[in-house]
Formats: structure tokens, C-alpha cells, sequence
């Protein structure tokens, strides 16, 4: 899987591209899709709590790791359009969303020892993609791509977005 940085970066990109093309998307939105982006990665927050102690406390069985499937990400993006204002809600949707694609669609193009792909439709299937194969995990180079995409998307946005557009914040 990409690390969290190439998420990010292109997070970023889809974002700045967005922001170009559609008036609705105002630079602040790209924050959004960004999060959208990490959202699959939140699992990761069994690092500072783990499965063990939430079920201690809990008394049931836990694992953060669903919040790494489709399932998880649709409940992620639910609870986040809970904090946005009701007009701005299926915008806030809609760019959860394009970001969360965006961090499987690079997650499916891991190449594993086993040939497969993590179990993204869980719990409607356990079914396994094949993995894409396109790199490795270990790899460097999709971090340095997302980061010149990255200024590339940041160039384009700076020569063709209108400069007033930069000072508005979410409407």
C-alpha cells in the first residue's frame, strides 16, 4: 500500500484539478478530498488505541481494521458530513467520497506476496481482487510522482484558477 504521504499528495491533485474545473469547488474544498483520501487509513488509529483495549472496555469483540473496506469508508464519510453545515453536505459527500476512491484505487495497485489484494468489500464479500502489481510497498517512487503531480496541480491552479478565488474560505 502507498504510505500516507502519497495519499495525501494525491488527494491534493484530484483536489487542485477539481478546483479548476468546477466553480463550486473553491481551493478550501481540496482540504476535503485530502481527508477523503486518508479516511480508509484511520484504521491506523489502533496504533494509539488498540482493538484489545476498546473490547475491554466495550465487553464486546473490536477491530479498527473494517475502516479500511468500502463498508468502512461509506460509515467514515457518513459520520463526516455529519460535521458540515446541511447546505454544504453533498458537496462534502461528494469530495469525501472522490478522495476515498482515490486511496483504494491506489491500494488495489499493490503488489503483494500473495497476489491479492486486501479484502476492500468486506463484509459483503470476502472475495480478494487480484492486485494490480504496479509497485511494491517499499517502493519510494509513488511518493516522488504524487509530489511533482502535486506541483504540477499547484502550477496549473495558480495560472488558470482566478486570483480571488485563493481568499475565499467555504461558503
Amino acid at each position: 500500500m502507498p504510505d500516507v504521504l502519497t495519499h495525501v499528495l494525491v488527494g491534493y491533485v484530484i483536489g487542485m484539478l477539481l478546483s479548476v474545473r468546477h466553480e463550486g469547488v473553491r481551493p478550501a474544498h481540496v482540504t476535503l478530498v485530502m481527508i477523503g483520501a486518508l479516511s480508509p487509513d484511520f484504521a491506523k488509529i489502533q496504533l494509539f488505541v488498540p482493538d484489545g483495549l476498546v473490547a475491554a472496555v466495550l465487553s464486546v469483540s473490536f477491530s479498527w481494521s473494517p475502516l479500511h473496506t468500502l463498508t468502512g469508508t461509506v460509515l467514515v464519510v457518513c459520520l463526516g458530513a455529519l460535521l458540515a453545515a446541511p447546505g454544504c453536505r453533498r458537496l462534502v459527500i461528494a469530495l469525501l467520497v472522490i478522495g476515498a476512491l482515490s486511496h483504494h484505487a491506489l491500494d488495489l495497485l499493490l503488489m503483494t506476496p500473495t497476489g491479492e489484494a486486501y479484502g476492500v468489500f468486506w463484509p459483503i464479500t470476502e472475495y480478494r481482487l487480484p492486485a494490480g502489481g504496479l509497485y511494491l510497498s517499499s517502493d519510494r517512487w509513488p511518493a516522488l510522482v504524487s509530489g511533482l503531480a502535486a506541483i504540477g496541480a499547484w502550477a496549473l491552479a495558480r495560472r488558470y484558477r482566478p486570483a480571488e478565488m485563493d481568499s475565499h474560505a467555504l461558503e
